[in-house]
């Protein structure tokens, strides 16, 4: 498959180095309450498994580890970009193949994880990877473990900016433009809430820049 084909279809680029995805220029300074709660979460004992599933962030290994953790990256956004993984659906068109995605990757222990950063990722997987991802989670995150996610709300455009999210402080992200991943879809909090009905708890804060933050105990 030529790689604009999978583009077209996906909204998603081909995979590229990971040193050419990150553009150059100011990065964003993001005050997040939501953040805030959840490193409050994972700072009372020592020795917890973190899984990040954005971009590699030599920042938030640095932060996390810091704090005692284990840390576990899985670039789930990368990995999603596999021309390979594109098969035809029976209709003419072509859809994921979400069982060999998931029989590569994201290979977890049962109740492995205390603690997980999902960031954006479910505004920008192809859809047939968002529900799957999020049931595969659920079962590799430890009972009472917590999530922190965070959504577009419906004031964002399709042209939204896609970002790295660094750990700048225990209450500040640092956003870093990346190549376009295209804006996929809006979740309202009832779709928010429906990926998520399968764990404990759900709570929201609204941000200042159309986005929304979620933290999540499994």
């Amino acid at each position: 498959m030529a790689p604009g084909i999978f583009s077209r279809i996906f909204g998603i680029p081909a995979r590229r180095d990971a040193d050419d995805e990150f553009l150059p220029g100011e990065k964003i300074s993001r005050r997040s309450t939501g953040f805030s709660e959840f490193i409050r979460a994972i700072s009372r004992e020592e020795g917890l498994k973190i899984l990040d599933l954005g971009s590699t962030s030599p920042a938030n290994i640095t932060f996390m580890t810091g704090l005692g953790h284990k840390f576990h990256q899985e670039d789930v956004l990368r990995s999603a970009t596999d021309k390979s993984l594109v098969i035809p659906n029976g209709d003419g068109g072509t859809t994921l193949d979400v069982h060999r995605y998931f029989d590569e990757n994201l290979d977890f222990e049962r109740e492995e994880f205390d603690a997980v950063m999902f960031w954006d990722l479910a505004d920008y997987l192809p859809e047939p990877l968002v529900k799957p991802l999020i049931e595969r989670i659920q079962v590799a995150m430890k009972p009472a473990g917590i999530l922190f996610a965070l959504f577009h709300t419906k004031d964002a455009g399709p042209d939204a900016p896609f970002y790295r999210y660094n750990i700048a402080a225990k209450d500040t992200l640092e956003l870093q433009p990346a190549r376009a991943f295209r804006l996929q879809r809006i979740f309202n909090n009832r779709h928010v809430e429906n990926l998520f009905r399968e764990y404990s708890s759900i709570k929201f804060f609204l941000g200042r820049d159309n986005m929304r933050e979620v933290l999540v105990i499994r």
